[in-house]
């Protein structure tokens, strides 16, 4: 019997990306006292509210009703520290703008890897000629120091329709109290506008752009964040995939610069209705209900892009899936997105089994009924994981996705949001969940004292089991090296000046492990070379350093199935984990098996004995975390072999997962 995918049930996708910032950021800078509500707690909006606090702002924790008490652009300050904006654009662009406005104020903007690859310069160009000074280390993208002054007004012709650029001048404008008009080739997101308006500020909205007069005051107003439209096209288009059901997604911003996805949706078959249509805060919002229907081909092109630029990569994974050939041009901006969404795009389609094509400013897509299998490569764009990760959920198609974590800085929940929207219709007798079954986690996590062989057991383990690994130690590592880059001597090595660099390290996703990528690439023989194997120890001893890779073997657990090894993984990095194991053995067979992987030849008496002695003292010096935690099954590996040692985790790990494991083919 074929299995069919059906949705069901209330979808609140969370709130709005676009006005989280913006409820942050012209809070901030209005001054006072406001409420706002349902923000969206994602990496990208904590970012937001990382750099308003390095610029003096006290910014609450992002909860679900947070007050935010501001003394406004008085209360700015040349921050300490380079201003982190993580992956998010919006941060960079709307925060340079803000920054450059003030006189005597600088700040240097930082990233990841993604991020410092996006195009600076468009935002600099027009904040420049209002007086506002910027040096760039690296050509167009980041580190970028803005230097702000007492701006002038400005009359800019923007060559792209970009409410990034947009904002970064109209609050540029604000920020030093002087005019500012800014004129697109098409219409772009109005949030900002319409939030410095609601503040007090007199905005005026062109046919082509829009104005904001001088000497605004601003005041600060509550603000409730709607379901952000973005989010709520993925469970729009699994609906459209699906062979029955309904889903239902409440509250969502309708506002009509960003209702381009669904027009194209419902262009190409969507059955969408919108009920309790209402306008909240300045902004309208709605209840989508959505149902399957046969889904046929359309071309997008002109002002439709700009409308739907974030939801493109979707409207060609749903294409796929279409009757007939889809075009998208026009869209030349995509590629100056996360990711050069154009090519990635394509070159995932193709992966999987799609006929698509590349075009200088689109592409083209042609459908089909076939199953799609393969990996995706989302090079850390989160929209990509989404897209790909509906198509994915359709039964027949196999789809791997390298990185599913990065859509936490738009939707964190994602992949459980997904999973309780969709039941797998399985043959009469079974009861298979496939999209539950698809993303539960598992986690084991392996403790132990030195040299219990927790690093070569726990690899042995991942591939019996057929997940990756989590090298932890290689985080270290890649922090090691970029301090040993820095040229400093490693007696003036800081935690703060070794942390100053981790921006620059992300989540690498192989076919076996999780590794670190330093700006993007792996770095495997520098890593492991003598200059960072020499100075590892000195950065692994800083609290701050071991707090910053315990989130980062967090941030890999909540991604992937993962084993990780370690010294604190089961009682502090994975308390929850629902398999923790705590490997012993008797110190001299310890030292012995050490001293073989070591001297590769058998070891003497004489020399196992030194080394015992070495283990026992290591072993009293570590004793608190030598301890295993009390959930933990200890396993005394003296007389095992590693073979019979994997074994009995694997047998324990596929007991937690409820299905049998094979017997070993090693």
């Amino acid at each position: 019997m074929t299995v069919s995918l059906r949705v069901s049930g209330t979808v609140r996708v969370p709130g709005d990306k676009s006005i989280s910032h913006r409820a942050l950021l012209i809070t901030a800078i209005a001054g006072g006292e406001a409420r706002v509500r349902d923000i969206l707690p994602s990496a990208d909006v904590h970012a937001t509210a990382r750099v308003l606090r390095a610029l003096g702002i006290p910014v609450p924790a992002l909860t679900s009703e947070l007050v935010l008490r501001s003394a406004g652009l008085a209360a700015l300050r040349t921050p300490t520290e380079w201003l982190d904006c993580g992956n998010s654009g919006t941060t960079t662009r709307l925060m340079a703008g803000v920054v450059a406005g003030r006189a005597g104020l600088t700040g240097t903007f930082v990233g990841d890897a993604s991020l410092s690859r996006r195009p600076m310069q468009r935002i600099a160009r027009p904040l420049s000629q209002m007086g506002a000074e910027f040096t760039f280390e690296r050509g167009d993208g980041l580190p970028m120091q803005v230097r702000g002054a007492a701006l002038q007004g400005i009359s800019w012709r923007s060559e792209h329709a970009s409410a990034q650029i947009k904002s970064a001048i109209l609050l540029a404008a604000v920020s030093s109290g002087v005019e500012a008009t800014v004129y697109e080739p098409t219409r772009s997101r109005d949030h900002t506008e319409r939030m410095l308006s609601a503040c007090g500020a007199t905005v005026e909205v062109l046919p082509d752009g829009a104005r904001v007069m001088a000497g605004a005051s601003l005041r600060a107003v509550d603000v409730d964040v709607p379901a952000d439209p973005s989010s709520a096209a993925f469970f729009v288009a699994l609906a459209a995939l699906a062979h029955g059901g309904e889903l239902v997604l409440p509250d969502v911003c309708l506002n009509p610069t960003r209702t381009g996805g669904f027009d194209i949706l419902q262009r190409m078959g969507v059955q969408l209705r919108v009920d309790h249509e209402r306008v909240v805060g300045g902004e309208t919002i709605g209840t989508l209900v959505v149902a399957p229907n046969t889904l046929v081909a359309t071309s997008v092109r002109g002002d439709e892009v700009a409308r739907a630029i974030d939801e493109l990569p979707l409207v060609a994974c749903v294409a796929a899936r279409a009757v007939g050939e889809t075009r998208i041009t026009d869209a030349s901006e995509l590629r100056v997105k996360e990711s050069d969404r154009i090519s990635a795009v394509v070159a995932n389609l193709r992966a999987i089994g799609v006929d698509a094509e590349e075009l200088p400013d689109g592409l083209v897509v042609r459908g089909s009924d076939q199953p799609l299998a393969g990996h995706v490569i989302t090079h850390g764009d989160h929209r990509l994981a989404m897209a790909f990760g509906i198509l994915g959920a359709v039964p027949g198609n196999t789809i791997t996705i390298d990185d599913p974590a990065c859509v936490d800085v738009s939707f964190p929940g994602f992949w459980d949001t997904l999973a309780r929207a969709t039941q797998a219709r399985a043959p009469a007798g079974t009861s298979t969940d496939a999209a539950s079954n698809a993303l539960r986690r598992l986690i084991v996590a392996i403790d132990g004292p030195a040299a219990s062989g927790k690093s070569s057991t726990s690899q042995w383990v991942a591939k019996r089991l057929g997940i990756r690994h989590v090298d932890s130690g290689a985080f270290y590592r890649a922090l090691t090296a970029l301090a040993v880059r820095s040229g400093l001597a490693p007696e003036q090595w800081t935690e703060t000046g070794v942390l100053a660099e981790a921006g620059r390290v992300s989540l690498g996703l192989t076919e076996r492990s999780v590794v670190p990528l330093v700006d993007g690439e792996r770095h495997e023989e520098e890593l492991r070379g003598a200059a960072v194997t020499a100075q590892v120890s000195r950065v692994a001893v800083m609290p701050a350093v071991r707090a910053w890779v315990n989130d980062r073997v967090r941030e890999a657990g909540a991604s992937t199935d993962v084993v990780v090894d370690g010294r604190d993984i089961g009682t502090t990095v994975f308390p929850d984990a629902p398999l923790k194991i705590f490997l012993i053995a008797d110190p001299w067979e310890r030292a012995r098996r050490r001293l073989v992987q070591r001297l590769e030849r058998k070891p003497t008496d004489s020399e196992i004995a030194v080394e015992t002695e070495e283990l026992v003292a290591r072993d009293a010096r570590d004793a608190t975390q030598s301890r295993p935690d009390p959930s933990a099954i200890t396993i005394d590996t003296t007389s095992l072999t590693q073979e019979e040692q994997v074994e009995r985790i694997v047998a324990l790990a596929e007991a937690v997962r409820g299905r049998p494991h094979p017997p070993s083919t090693s």
